[in-house]
């Protein structure tokens, strides 16, 4: 999922970058994920200052689980879903 930045964000420069398309988006790593998630824990390592994006997704909401069933029909494993 490509977390894209809107002009209000204040995203510390080594976390962003520039698609081809000229958008400015968060960063992913090696796996395709952003880089402001926490890999020991899941979430977001930047969560009191996310992207305006960020702040509208509703964990398990609608949207989150559309792409969740996305992912898992093009990736066997799936994403595993983690509530706290």
């Amino acid at each position: 999922m490509t977390v894209v930045l809107q002009a209000g964000d204040r995203i510390a420069g080594h976390l962003t970058e520039h698609t081809d398309a000229g958008l400015h988006v968060m960063a992913r790593d090696e796996f395709g994920w952003c880089v402001a998630v926490d890999p020991a824990g899941g979430g977001c390592s930047i969560y009191e200052s996310r992207p305006e994006v960020c702040r509208r997704f509703e964990m398990g909401g609608p949207y989150c689980q559309a792409v969740r069933e996305d992912y898992a029909n093009r990736n066997a494993r799936g994403i595993p879903l983690q509530m706290f």
